[in-house]
């Protein structure tokens, strides 16, 4: 359907194996991402990113959780050097201000407004972290009324509990979850 779009989150050098903020199993995920990434050509493919100033609110140097991660214009910003992004991805940046921290991809962002010039009404969602940017992101959409599938084979956690709680909050929420066999059968 030409209003299905796939929406790969925060797959950035940083959340995988030797980044700043390794989220277990991001490595795993990228081939998966891929086959998606073939099964939507000729559809649209969004690609969002953390994007924080050094001084982000959300590290531990100003009294947030996290270390520094995913810092404009360094290397663990960078998207998993493995993912083929096709070349005309739209990328959207968020948590780009120094004070305020943004989990969803359509947290001060321009991503509604995008989806909604291109007609986009469906949205497939890999990528990480499954219990803070997959299902902030995934709750938001569902609010603004696109119907999400979460593609479970390509989604990671930090922690098992925190991802299946995730899960349980995105279904509730009117999410489905669908992999890569039951995409492949499936008109996107």
């Amino acid at each position: 359907m030409k209003n299905s779009a796939l929406l790969i989150i925060d797959m950035q050098r940083d959340f995988c194996s030797g980044g700043a903020l390794p989220v277990p199993g991001c490595d795993d995920i990228v081939p998966i991402i891929n086959e998606y990434i073939e099964l939507f050509q000729g559809r649209k493919v969004i690609a969002s990113r953390d994007w924080h100033p050094p001084n982000h609110i959300s590290f531990k140097s100003r009294g947030g959780p996290w270390p520094p991660h995913c810092i404009q214009g360094t290397k663990g910003a960078e998207f998993h050097p493995n993912l083929k992004l096709p070349r005309d991805t739209i990328v959207i940046s968020k948590a780009y201000l120094p004070d305020k921290e943004a989990y969803s991809a359509f947290d001060g962002t321009e991503l509604h407004y995008v989806l909604s010039k291109l007609g986009i009404r469906r949205l497939f969602v890999t990528g990480v972290a499954t219990e803070y940017c997959v299902k902030e992101t995934v709750i938001d959409a569902l609010k603004l009324g696109y119907e999400v599938v979460v593609l479970e084979d390509a989604i990671r956690g930090i922690s098992l509990k925190g991802s299946e709680e995730a899960i349980t909050e995105m279904l509730m929420n009117g999410a489905v979850l669908a992999s890569i066999k039951e995409v492949k059968v499936f008109d996107v």
